[in-house]
């Protein structure tokens, strides 16, 4: 979700995001789930590095920085297993990703596993809202 909201502005991964900046939600970043973002957003995206730098700055200082001290390994991908371990260390509500792998778990130690999608309805439902989409 983090990548596609910085990669792609005016999305519906941006939409969740600007839930974190209006402070309706709170963003959980351990330094390696920082790391592989910038690490993406430099290969994929050709991002240069005076823009990561200040990609860096905008989310450590509107995400909760935890360091985790358990070690998963219960997805093939690495950065998805540092992901979990966050949620896990920061006591989440739920995971928010596009990650096919992640989101086949559901749900793991309570932490939901949600589809941006999912994501938004239910937190639209919460805040009482409604709109036509």
């Amino acid at each position: 979700m983090l990548v596609a909201a910085l990669a792609f502005p005016g999305g519906r991964a941006d939409e969740a995001l600007q839930r974190i900046v209006d402070e309706c939600d709170e963003l959980l970043l351990s330094p390696a789930i920082l790391d592989e973002t910038l690490d993406v957003l430099a290969r994929k995206f050709a991002r240069d590095p005076e823009m990561l730098a200040e990609t860096a700055v905008f989310l450590t200082q509107l995400a909760v920085t935890v360091r985790p001290r358990l070690r998963l390994r219960v997805l093939a991908d690495d950065a998805d297993n540092r992901i979990l371990e966050c949620a896990i260390a920061g006591r989440a509500d739920a995971v928010v990703t596009g990650d096919k792998a992640m989101l086949a778990l559901g749900c793991f130690r309570a932490v939901r596993i949600l589809t941006i999608g999912e994501y938004l309805a239910r937190m639209l439902h919460q805040d009482g809202g409604g709109r036509d989409e």
